[in-house]
Parts: C-alpha cells; sequence; structure tokens
C-alpha cells in the first residue's frame, strides 16, 4: 500500500475527485430537470463533461492542495415541484450519488479480493489501491456535504425549511463561514478538533456497513 503523500495516492485523488465532483454536480442538475427546474441544463450541466463542473479555484486547490471543489449547480427553487421538498431532494441528491460510488467501489473491491489471488500484483493491486481510495473519498464527500453548514448541501436542506428572515441573516456570512470552513481543512490543529474525530468514528462505519450489505449477497 502507498503513504497519503505519495504520487499515486495523490493521482488516484485527483482521478476520484474528477468522477465524485462531475457525477455530483449531475445528480443535482438531473434532478432538479426532472422535477422542472431547466435553468441547469439550460446552463449546459446536464453531462458528464467533468470541464462543465470544474470551478477553477477549485480546480488548481484540488492540484496543489488535494482537495477542491465544483461549481454549484444553479437551482430556482420557484420552478420546482412539490415546493421546499423538492429542493430537499435535489439537495439530497449530489451527496446520495458520492454514496452510490461508494457502493459501488466496494461491490468491486469485494469482487477482486475474492476472485483474485493474494499474491497477485500488477493491475489488480493497483485497481485495488485505486478503489480503497475511491470508496474513502466518495463516502467523506457524502458525510461531508451533508453537515447543516453553508454552502454545503446539508445546510440547504435545513434552509427550505427557515423563516426568510433567517435565511437572510445566515446569508450575510456565507463568506466568512466558507474560509472558517477552510481553515479546519488546511490546518491541521483545526482540523484535529473538528472534522478528523467525526470522519475517523463515522467514515469506517459507513464502509464497513457497505462491505456487509453487499457479503450478504455474495
Amino acid at each position: 500500500m502507498f503513504g497519503t503523500g505519495s504520487f499515486e495516492y495523490l493521482v488516484f485523488l485527483i482521478i476520484t475527485l474528477l468522477i465524485a465532483f462531475t457525477i455530483h454536480e449531475l445528480a443535482h442538475a438531473y434532478s432538479a430537470y426532472a422535477l422542472g427546474d431547466h435553468t441547469a441544463a439550460a446552463m449546459g450541466r446536464l453531462t458528464l463533461n467533468p470541464l462543465a463542473h470544474l470551478d477553477p479555484i477549485g480546480t488548481l486547490a484540488l492540484v496543489f492542495m488535494g482537495f477542491g471543489w465544483a461549481k454549484p449547480v444553479p437551482v430556482n427553487v420557484n420552478r420546482l415541484k412539490y415546493g421546499r421538498f423538492g429542493n430537499v431532494l435535489v439537495s439530497l441528491a449530489g451527496p446520495l450519488s458520492n454514496f452510490l460510488l461508494a457502493a459501488v467501489g466496494v461491490l468491486f473491491y469485494i469482487l477482486i479480493q475474492i476472485g483474485v489471488s493474494s499474491a497477485a500484483t500488477g493491475y489488480f493491486a493497483t485497481l485495488s489501491d485505486f478503489l480503497a481510495v475511491f470508496i474513502q473519498i466518495n463516502v467523506v464527500l457524502f458525510l461531508f456535504n451533508l453537515l447543516p453548514i453553508p454552502p454545503l448541501d446539508g445546510y440547504r436542506i435545513v434552509e427550505s425549511y427557515m423563516p426568510i428572515s433567517a435565511r437572510q441573516k445566515v446569508e450575510k456570512y456565507y463568506f466568512y463561514v466558507f474560509l472558517v470552513l477552510l481553515f479546519c481543512m488546511i490546518f491541521d490543529p483545526a482540523r484535529a478538533v473538528t472534522f478528523d474525530p467525526f470522519f475517523h468514528f463515522v467514515v469506517p462505519a459507513v464502509m464497513n456497513f457497505l462491505q456487509s450489505f453487499w457479503m450478504m449477497f455474495l
């Protein structure tokens, strides 16, 4: 296995995030389209082309810092079916897409472990290493995006049922909340007391759940 600071890990991380970001944003766009809002479709976001979803600054952060973000999908809530609940469905679509990607990754990982000799090297060993990164990152994205913190999807879900006055007050602090979020992600001391305890417990639990789920059928 490789260390998280290795070049191989960085390549796997970038490939994983390109796939995960693209599917995540496409899920938002398609769910909005299915619920009656064609705003994202008109802007060319109903596509698997990563270039349509990548944010320039987020992409640079991905290359140089190992994490990044994509362009948010524009959604006109007033055009959605089911009103506020429609916005909840659109917001959930992104994180759930990452959960499904992780589930598929776990299935392929298990099949490789079952079907290939433990002594096998080369292609299957590399593929297993990639899938390990792919699964972990997609589980992290699933959980991270459900946090009720702006501008994450979890906040969009909560926001759907917030009074307008409360939403307007929160919007004033979007930028500062985003800076605090970045600070907690980048600097080890801040991350150690914020995200690390949560993800060190919950991420492995979700991964174990997915493995146990598939093993019931294999």
